[in-house]
């Protein structure tokens, strides 16, 4: 099943306004946003889609104080669609929206979403080092860094990360009924997963818990590169925002992180440069801890300028 990735995730959410500020200062741009919620895109028209909690449009909550509604997954092809149609039907409702896409549950209880996928074509280099001995430069006079550019855009959604209370069975759901496959595994944690449609290590990481913590730990949007995602992680905190883990690089994945609490009842993260996985791939295994969950950890810091300040530099602890 050619399922591409991750199109839009849905919240419910008590406070639209500080959420659309919140979605806003991230970088995602507002499309049809009214004061009952709207739309927030990133470059490819990937999106969070926000309603007040008690919109009836919304999927009904899976409980836990967990404000995600729905996830929509984006697919190839129409064929991709009456393929997840006929599979899921075998057990379980699977309903025909208005829009032509189909909406049913996994096996934790989520409500899934699947459709033709909308996304933009992106066509915007990425970050580019200079480094000794490649062939392939930033050109010259090029500059690296902008520190009076605008608002810094997300390029696409990039994953999400679930806590079910049966990761096995969870796994099993995604793996046989969805395509999806086994990219690397954290030991008695829980799968990172690739959907066949993409070449990206992970668009789900799912986490064992128990039954009262079912719900969302992040989703992520990917940056151009390490340089976006500190410069817009620092304009970030600098507006106010609460940084929860990082700057840094995973193992798992490569890819940059950095984690920010957020409006909606779990963490954000913006991240760049993750790895790319085909079929060749075999997956890793690894206790989780610190060691394995993060080639290196930055910290945060004021800005500071030899001669003109002494004091140590804060940070945002």
């Amino acid at each position: 099943m050619k399922i591409v990735g991750l199109e839009t995730i849905i919240f419910g959410v008590d406070d639209v306004a500080a959420c659309s500020t919140f979605l806003t200062d991230y970088g995602l741009i507002p499309v049809g946003v009214t004061e009952a919620g709207g739309r927030f895109e990133a470059l490819d028209g990937t999106a969070v889609e926000l309603a007040h909690t008690d919109d009836d449009s919304l999927p009904a909550s899976i409980g836990n104080g967990c404000m995600m509604r729905k996830t929509v997954m984006g697919v190839a092809d129409e064929s991709t669609i009456e393929a997840i149609r006929v599979e899921l039907s075998k057990d379980r409702d699977v309903r025909q929206l208005a829009d032509g896409s189909i909406e049913s549950t996994d096996d934790s209880g989520f409500v899934i979403g699947f459709q033709v996928t909308t996304r933009r074509e992106v066509n915007l280099p990425g970050e580019i080092s200079n480094v000794p001995g490649s062939p392939f430069q930033r050109p010259v006079n090029q500059l690296a860094v902008n520190a009076q550019a605008e608002q810094i855009r997300p390029r696409t959604l990039s994953h999400i990360v679930y806590f079910v209370p049966d990761p096995v069975k969870a796994e099993a759901f995604y793996v046989e009924r969805l395509g999806f496959r086994c990219t690397d595994r954290f030991e008695g944690v829980g799968p990172f997963l690739q959907p066949a449609g993409t070449l990206d290590h992970h668009t789900h990481f799912l986490i064992g818990a128990p039954p009262f913590m079912t719900g969302v730990e992040h989703f992520t949007f990917h940056f151009s590169g390490p340089t976006e995602v500190m410069q817009n992680g620092s304009r970030f905190i600098e507006k106010g925002y609460q940084a929860f883990w990082g700057p840094g690089r995973h193992l798992f994945g490569s890819n940059w992180f950095w984690y920010f609490n957020s409006p909606f009842g779990c963490h954000i993260e913006m991240d760049a440069d993750m790895d790319l996985h085909d079929k060749n791939w075999v997956a890793r295994a690894a206790e989780p801890g610190a060691d394995t969950s993060q080639a290196f950890l930055l910290r945060y810091r004021n800005k500071w300028a030899p001669g003109k300040d002494t004091t140590a530099n804060g940070d945002y602890e």
